[in-house]
C-alpha cells in the first residue's frame, strides 16, 4: 500500500462525486419540470451513490493512514497534512490536484443539495395550498338536487324521514 493506491482511491472518489453531481442535477431537472413521478427513483439513486461514497471514504481513510505512517506524519492526518508531508517529487502536486477537485465538487454538491431542498419545500407548500383550497371549496359548494349550495343535505334528511314515515318513497328529495 502507498501513494499509488491512495491516488487510485482518490480518483475513484472523484468519479463518485461527479456521479453524485450528475444525480443531483438530474433530480433538479425532474423537480423543475414537475416530473414528481420519478423523484423517488432519483432520490434512491442519490442515496446509492452516497453509500458508495461512504465506502470509498473509509477505504481512503485506511490508505491515508498507511501513507501518513510511511511519510512520517500523524496517521489520522487529513489530506492537506499528507500533502505537506509529501516527499520531493510529483506526489504533492498530484494530491493537491485531487484535493482541489474534490473540494470544488463538494461545493457544487452542497449548492445542488440546497437548491433541490428549496424546490422540494416549494413543491410541498404548493401541494398543501392546493389541498387546502380544494377542501375549502368542497366544504362550501356541495349542491343538492334543487341546485342549492351547502346545508341543503340537512334539511333534505329531515324531509326524508317525514316522507318515509308517511309511506311515500323518497327520490331526489320529492315524492
Amino acid at each position: 500500500m502507498g501513494a499509488n493506491e491512495l491516488s487510485a482511491l482518490l480518483w475513484r472518489e472523484r468519479e463518485l462525486l461527479e456521479l453524485l453531481t450528475f444525480k443531483l442535477e438530474e433530480e433538479q431537472l425532474l423537480l423543475t419540470a414537475g416530473r414528481t413521478r420519478w423523484i423517488e427513483h432519483a432520490t434512491r439513486e442519490v442515496e446509492q451513490v452516497l453509500e458508495r461514497l461512504r465506502e470509498a471514504g473509509l477505504a481512503r481513510a485506511v490508505e491515508v493512514s498507511s501513507v501518513a505512517q510511511e511519510w512520517g506524519t500523524d496517521e489520522e492526518a487529513p489530506l492537506r497534512e499528507i500533502i505537506a508531508a509529501a516527499p520531493a517529487g510529483p506526489w504533492g502536486e498530484i494530491f493537491t490536484a485531487h484535493l482541489k477537485s474534490m473540494t470544488d465538487l463538494t461545493a457544487r454538491i452542497a449548492q445542488l443539495r440546497d437548491e433541490n431542498e428549496r424546490f422540494l419545500r416549494a413543491a410541498a407548500r404548493a401541494t398543501q395550498e392546493t389541498m387546502a383550497t380544494a377542501a375549502d371549496a368542497a366544504a362550501g359548494s356541495i349542491y343538492d338536487a334543487r341546485g342549492s349550495v351547502g346545508g341543503a343535505s340537512a334539511s333534505r334528511a329531515g324531509r326524508a324521514g317525514a316522507t318515509a314515515a308517511s309511506g311515500g318513497q323518497l327520490f331526489d328529495g320529492r315524492l
